[in-house]
């Protein structure tokens, strides 16, 4: 279990919520910081409203809670998802690797949009997306989709080639940014379309 994994236990709910999209574990971390607030409400601001047994309580029920859920939390804790590929993904792959390296784009795209729906935790299929959408000048979704991809479990394996990937980008915006910048500083840049027909 990795360092940033199990911080996670700290918060009851937060593994499920937060690894794997849980509502449970989402309603279970709310309600903990409802009973956190209300313990920490009752013990230093409505110190005259509430009787002294009653923030003990609270206090009490607060840390039996926490407790409880971060015992539970520890036996299942989520494991980190794996990626398999049955014959029907790894015939798509395939099938996406080669319309990409054909320059196909639009196949590859389509091919890699289907495993990613069958499959969505597939690391691979993934960079592969966003190393398209790079090649094809969609920067934004690239960006968006390997950041994603790093986020995940399944981007550790390929985080030296997500990196690459997102130095690319970064390197074209830069490109990009200087181009406009020295069109501007210049004038050279295109005439508005409604001028062109008068």
């Amino acid at each position: 279990m990795s360092f940033l994994r199990s911080l996670t236990l700290l918060w009851p709910g937060l593994p499920w919520a937060w690894l794997r999209g849980s509502w449970a574990g989402l309603v279970l971390a709310t309600a903990f910081a409802i009973c956190l607030n209300l313990s920490i409400m009752t013990a230093w601001i409505w110190t005259e409203f509430i009787e002294l047994e009653m923030t003990f309580g609270i206090w009490a029920a607060t840390a039996i809670i926490w407790t409880v859920s971060s015992v539970s939390a520890l036996s299942t804790f989520p494991q980190p998802l794996i990626n398999y590929r049955d014959e029907v993904t790894e015939k798509l792959f395939t099938d996406a690797r080669d319309a990409y390296l054909a320059r196909d784009w639009l196949r590859a795209e389509t091919k890699l949009q289907t495993i990613l729906t069958l499959s969505p935790t597939d690391g691979e299929a993934q960079l592969l997306l966003g190393t398209l959408l790079r090649r094809v000048s969609r920067f934004q979704e690239a960006k968006k989709a390997l950041e994603k991809l790093t986020r995940s479990d399944a981007g550790k394996l390929w985080q030296h080639a997500i990196d690459r990937e997102l130095s690319l980008i970064k390197q074209k915006d830069q490109t990009n940014c200087e181009e406009i910048k020295n069109e501007l500083i210049t004038g050279s840049y295109p005439e508005p379309s409604h001028q062109k027909a008068a």
